[in-house]
């Protein structure tokens, strides 16, 4: 198991590169020169021609590659155009929202579609199989700021339970951080359970027809324990998959939620940045959800050898 780890390790080596080169081409191809949006409109050409110099932008494009790659490598993602703040530190501060909605999102979601899915394929046909896909196709249908101003319609302004908007860090006390995460990660939660649980209902109900399933009724195992003991296990990897991709879609989800709800996390931050045009802070924010995505496709690689070992050979 270790050398497969090893193989897939070394195997998203090209791809992290290929990642930094069309993010850092990315942006020197887009209209638009950060020099003059540094400097202003009112700005004289040897203003604008000072600023290139400094920022490395009248060298060749090669040169400037080595030594963005370079600072990438170092941790240093340079410098914001506007409030010159590093790139790094303006990420780190608004990484806490960002991460607490993300890792609350998935885990609601996963413990309430894995076995809301799996109790569909069980009860197939029944009305509380109809009633979850009807849920499904529902959930997956309406767009994340629909649900999350209803959500702030009905719990924060019609009973008052929740607050409308904002976020509180966990040093303000757990009761607080969470009464603040509850209706974003409501809002994010649903096309994602509705998605993961219409996958596992599909999943489990391929196994369910295999000739190990009619075995292990034959000895006598109760229909639990067959749906639990070994259905589940094995439709675990398009399950696991569609949880991965789940996660990579968080990174759009993210960007509307906490518009919708105010909460000072990367998505908002990334409507600031656009909004800006601040070449180094979209640069920086960019790398680091491609590095996100690139760690989660590896994670469900190494998870899929955990649950079917057929996988390492």
């Amino acid at each position: 198991m270790l050398s497969y780890i090893l193989r897939r390790i070394l195997a998203t080596i090209p791809v992290v590169l290929t990642v930094a080169v069309l993010v850092f081409g990315l942006l020197r191809l887009t209209p638009g020169d950060p020099a003059l949006i540094l400097a202003g409109d009112s700005a004289t050409p040897e203003q604008l021609q000072q600023i290139r110099a400094h920022m490395g932008l009248d060298r060749p494009i090669t040169t400037q590659f080595a030594l963005w790659a370079g600072q990438v490598l170092r941790g240093d993602l340079g410098v914001s155009l506007h409030s010159g703040t590093p790139v790094t530190s303006m990420i780190r501060d608004r990484l806490a929202p960002s991460l607490a909605l993300a890792l609350s999102t998935i885990v609601v979601s996963t413990l309430i579609a894995v076995p809301l899915g799996a109790y569909a394929a069980w009860r197939r046909g029944s009305r509380m199989d109809r009633a979850i896909m009807a849920f499904s196709v529902l959930g997956f249908s309406v767009p994340i700021f629909v649900t999350g101003y209803a959500l702030i319609l009905l719990f924060a302004m019609k009973l008052g339970w929740l607050p409308v908007q904002g976020y509180k860090p966990m040093q303000d006390g757990l009761a607080l951080f969470t009464q603040h995460l509850v209706l974003p990660t409501l809002a994010l939660s649903t096309g994602f359970v509705a998605l993961i649980a219409r996958i596992a209902r599909s999943s489990i109900l391929e196994v369910m027809g295999e000739d190990y399933i009619r075995t292990a009724r034959a000895k006598g195992i109760t229909e639990r324990a067959v749906l639990l003991a070994h259905a589940l296990r094995n439709a675990a990897v398009p399950i696991i998959t569609i949880i991965g991709i789940s996660i990579a879609l968080l990174i759009s989800g993210v960007v509307v939620t906490e518009s919708v709800f105010n909460l000072p996390g990367l998505g908002r931050l990334v409507v600031e940045s656009v909004q800006a045009r601040d070449y180094p802070l979209i640069q920086g924010l960019i790398l680091l959800f491609s590095l996100v995505y690139i760690v989660v496709n590896l994670t469900i690689d190494v998870l899929y050898s955990v649950f079917d070992p057929r996988i390492r050979y």
